[in-house]
């Protein structure tokens, strides 16, 4: 049987590849180190003389993991709880090439990692069903096969097959606006983001149009603040103080149009619906109540 400095070498090997599985099924970085720290463990456990193919076999189990974590997740959302007590995750051993690598993620790099992926992607996995996010990351980002994917998901693989259709056709987003009308309004979204992000007002008003309409939601509104602001250049003035808070923002589909939307870690918390007319931005809404965002159709922009 192999002992475990050698068994720590080859998990070694495959943790960055383990990593990148995870986050795209967790969309959290703290999330994805526990399950690939979770794979070491039942690798160790493991009779590993008896595996042939150790790449697939713990890409297989780390699947797994993240299948019951998204499954417990939806679970504790449908019961509205807001916290949940975590199980204690034991430590991975030090072993000469483990040691130290169980430190946890820190924001920076969840945001590179986040940028990589995309944020729209992220947004709209978020929204998939476990089963369907497994099949979709496993397939269509890593290459699986339906095969090897279906006794993951515990489906055969017609139905493996198909959980990664509809999921696909979820993140494309359903739109009958043609590619030249949505390369016009992405053009336009981008122009209004570099303008509010460099808050540059003169750049605000060449794409705002003058009788511009912005509504906010109450969740969205700050405390005291109008719900409701009419005038291009009224809405320009106040909103270039917070330009810093759109660092982060993304550009995707938003009901089957170009918006706007703020995931911090791939959750969505808050969106901009945008209405166009001749080239201006006329009217726009942001919305941050959780109700209200649950219904919104988010996509990834085609290219």
């Amino acid at each position: 049987m192999p002992d475990q400095d050698y068994l720590a070498q080859r998990f070694e090997e495959n943790r960055t590849r383990l990593r990148d599985v995870a986050y795209r099924m967790l969309g959290s970085l703290g999330e994805a180190e526990d399950a690939v720290q979770e794979s070491w463990l039942r690798l160790s456990r493991s009779d590993a003389a008896q595996i042939e193919n150790l790449s697939g076999w713990l890409t297989t189990v780390v699947a797994r993991v993240c299948l019951d974590q998204l499954r417990s997740r939806k679970s504790r959302a449908e019961e509205s709880l807001d916290t949940q007590p975590s199980d204690h995750q034991p430590q991975l051993p030090s072993t000469p090439t483990m040691a130290n690598k169980s430190a946890r993620a820190n924001p920076e790099q969840e945001a590179i990692l986040a940028d990589s992926v995309g944020t729209a992607l992220l947004i709209v996995l978020d929204r998939l069903d476990p089963a369907e996010r497994v099949a979709l990351v496993l397939h269509d980002l890593f290459g699986l096969s339906f095969e090897e994917i279906a006794t993951i998901v515990d489906r055969s693989p017609e139905a493996t097959r198909q959980l990664a259709s509809r999921a696909r056709r979820r993140v494309q987003g359903v739109t009958n606006a043609p590619t030249a009308s949505l390369s016009e309004q992405r053009k336009l979204i981008d122009a209004f983001l570099t303008a509010l992000r460099s808050a540059d007002v003169e750049g605000l008003l060449a794409v705002l149009d003058p009788d511009l309409l912005v509504r906010v939601d109450a969740t969205a509104a700050r405390s005291g603040a109008a719900q409701e602001v009419r005038g291009a250049l009224n809405w320009a003035k106040g909103a270039v103080l917070y330009a810093h808070l759109l660092q982060r923002a993304t550009v995707c589909l938003v009901d089957g149009a170009v918006g706007v939307a703020f995931a911090p870690g791939g959750r969505l918390n808050r969106a901009l619906r945008f209405t166009m007319h001749d080239g201006k931005i006329t009217q726009f809404e942001i919305v941050a109540d959780p109700a209200r965002l649950e219904l919104l159709e988010i996509a990834v922009l085609p290219d």
